[in-house]
Parts: C-alpha cells; sequence; structure tokens
C-alpha cells in the first residue's frame, strides 16, 4: 500500500495501490485508487467538537502550522447563498459526505409520445438521483462536485431542508443552487458558486458517492472536517484533523483575549466572538 503525502509528516489520503500492481483488465473496467475510510458516528461526534467555535481563519491558520499551508482552501467564489450577521447561523462545521454529478449525455427531453412527468422521474432515479442522502448523518457537510459550467439547480429548498433533516449541518457545492431566497428563509448553510435554474433531468447524472472529489480546486475525502463561514470554506484533511483543530483553538483564544482589550479602549459591548 502507498500513502498520498501532502508535506512532510502528514497522510492525507490512502492509496491502495500503484498502477503498476494492478492488472490491465482491472484498469479497463475502471479502478479507485484512493481508498474510502469510514468512520463511526462516535468518531465523527468526537472530532467535530474539538472543531466548535472555530473560525475558516483559525483552521488555516492551523493548517499552517502542521506543514500544510494553502491545502484544504477552496476557491473563494464558492461562497454563503446567506448570511447571518447577528448570531452567525451560516457557519458550519460538518464530516464530508460527498457526491460527483457529471454533465449527462442522454437525452435531454421525453421520447415522442412520452410524458414530460415519466420521463422526469425516471431520469431522477435511474440517472440522477441523491443517493449520498441515505449517508448523511448528523453533523453531516453535504459536498457536491457538480457540473459548474450549466445553469443546473441541483440543489433547491425542498431537498436541501431535507438533508438537514436528516442531519447535514451545511451544503457546499462548485456550482449552483436554486429557490436561494427560500434556502435562505430555511437558514440552511449553503455555499455555491452562483444561482441556478434547471432541473438535473436532461443535465447532469450522479458519477459516484462518498469518494474523493474536487471543490473550488481542494481535495475533499469523506471524513474530511469542512469548516465555512463569511470568509469562504476550508477543507482538513482527516488524518491531521486533531492536530489543525488543537493549533487552531490557540490562536483564537489568543485573538479573543487581544481583542477583548481593544473591545475595553474603544467602548464596544463584548459580543459572541470574543467571549468564551
Amino acid at each position: 500500500m502507498k500513502l498520498l503525502m501532502r508535506s512532510l509528516p502528514f497522510v492525507v489520503c490512502l492509496y491502495i495501490a500503484s498502477a503498476q500492481d494492478i492488472p490491465i483488465q482491472q484498469l479497463a473496467k475502471g479502478y479507485n485508487f484512493i481508498e474510502t475510510k469510514t468512520y463511526s458516528d462516535e468518531e465523527n461526534a468526537r472530532i467535530l467538537k474539538l472543531f466548535e467555535g472555530l473560525r475558516v481563519a483559525d483552521v488555516s491558520d492551523g493548517m499552517d502550522i502542521v506543514g500544510l499551508p494553502g491545502t484544504g482552501l477552496v476557491d473563494p467564489a464558492i461562497h454563503p447563498d446567506w448570511i447571518d450577521e447577528k448570531e452567525l447561523t451560516h457557519q458550519f462545521r460538518g464530516i464530508a459526505v460527498t457526491a460527483r454529478y457529471v454533465p449527462t449525455q442522454r437525452a435531454d427531453r421525453p421520447a415522442p409520445g412520452q410524458k414530460f412527468s415519466e420521463w422526469e422521474g425516471n431520469f431522477y432515479n435511474s440517472y440522477s438521483s441523491e443517493a449520498f442522502a441515505k449517508l448523511i448523518r448528523p453533523g453531516a457537510a453535504v459536498v457536491i462536485d457538480d457540473v459548474e459550467e450549466k445553469d443546473i439547480g441541483s440543489i433547491g429548498s425542498y431537498n436541501i431542508l431535507y438533508w438537514k433533516s436528516l442531519g447535514a449541518v451545511g451544503v457546499v457545492t462548485d456550482a449552483t443552487a436554486r429557490d436561494t431566497d427560500e434556502i435562505a428563509i430555511e437558514r440552511v448553510p449553503l455555499y455555491l458558486r452562483k444561482k441556478g435554474r434547471g432541473i438535473r433531468p436532461g443535465r447532469n447524472e450522479l458519477e459516484s458517492v462518498n469518494r474523493p472529489v474536487t471543490i473550488g480546486g481542494a481535495l475533499v475525502c469523506p471524513g474530511d472536517v469542512v469548516v465555512a463561514d463569511k470568509d469562504g470554506v476550508i477543507v482538513v484533511p482527516r488524518a491531521v484533523a486533531e492536530e489543525v483543530a488543537k493549533a487552531a483553538h490557540e490562536i483564537l483564544a489568543k485573538d479573543k483575549d487581544a481583542r477583548t482589550n481593544l473591545y475595553k479602549q474603544v467602548g464596544l459591548p463584548t459580543d459572541k466572538t470574543v467571549n468564551k
């Protein structure tokens, strides 16, 4: 087994074999080189507890400290759909559950004589489903690698609220979502590249679930920690999550102390960003 390394001391993802070890027949059928590691609900809850209260900036600094500067920083074009300036409920920290949609090569309309509703329903069920929803547990961050070049509203006010009902704490996509007014009212944290309007049938199809994906230039493996706030999104490889959280909390504690003193000097009342 080979290890995919980032920086000197840290394992980020696991290769299950080297290319030289795989028979050509297996390669011809398609082969996944990066292993999907699974974690128990208890393990995920313990890791998420370590990230409580941390900001993207703290986590980014923590990544620097453990030797992974710049790793996991998602393209800032992927931004929050809505912002709660008072309670900061647009922020989230979650465990990645991933899905990848790709452009479809199938017909983009019903066959002659076929009802639209019949074609649409079959496309959703057979080609562009949400199979990943079965994996959503409390604390999950749904991460969707989608077709950013097309106008597809893969995420809407119904399905995102359904994912929340299953336990999802937030959603990140490198593409689009629709019904964004309603999503803001529903208060489901959503980070997206742009607004969309079209439906999935005839536009994309599901390629994989709980496999490594790329979001805004950042690799996201299932089980990684995703942190999002107004500054953007950062992905912490699971292998270094504990070390990053420890370093980030030390940074945050110093920041709170320093800003509390400044608040007093300028006469500002304390708020939740400095309170311990």
